[in-house]
């Protein structure tokens, strides 16, 4: 029962007042914008870190183990009033830009054959697709802190933990 009010409080706490806004200003919530990539909306502060896709269903038994456990691991260094959003973007690729950054350009030497081969790779992967759209996700933390020190303080913790458990995780 106790586990019942502690998580509707949260939520409750996670709610924000909903009020029409009667300017530009007021419908952005967001109120500062630091450079290291912290933001305040409202009484929250909150920071994005980006991850790649991971394919989960062809790793080994071994590997689901730890890429569960890390995550695991990430969710435990939360705060318990923490909250954790995943934001999935997807956008439209121009191929022909893509190709022009991604591709390696041929020198005449003698690694050309490898130039080539890593160039078909990506190629594969760039038309393999069908459907020329790109996913970026991001995981969002949001948490209710005093000030930015006390905010940067704890997004320094997590950013530290969320670097290595993801590259554990990415690099299983």
């Amino acid at each position: 029962m106790r586990i019942i009010k502690t998580l509707s409080k949260a939520l409750r706490a996670d709610r924000e007042q909903l009020k029409v806004p009667r300017s530009v200003q007021e419908a952005i919530p967001i109120r500062r914008i630091w450079p290291d990539g912290i933001f305040q909306a409202g009484g929250l502060f909150s920071k994005s870190f980006s991850f790649t896709d991971i394919n989960y269903s062809i790793a080994g038994k071994e590997d689901k183990t730890a890429m569960f456990l890390d995550y695991c691991e990430l969710l435990n260094v939360l705060d318990s009033g923490a909250s954790a959003k995943i934001t999935i973007n997807n956008r439209r690729v121009d191929k022909a830009a893509a190709e022009e950054k991604l591709l390696l350009p041929m020198k005449g030497d003698m690694s050309d054959l490898y130039r080539q081969e890593y160039n078909e790779m990506l190629l594969s992967k760039i038309t393999g697709t069908g459907s020329k759209v790109a996913q970026e996700r991001y995981l969002t933390i949001s948490v209710r802190k005093k000030n930015i020190e006390e905010a940067r303080t704890y997004f320094a913790r997590v950013g530290r933990y969320y670097d290595s458990s993801c590259s554990a995780i990415l690099d299983s």
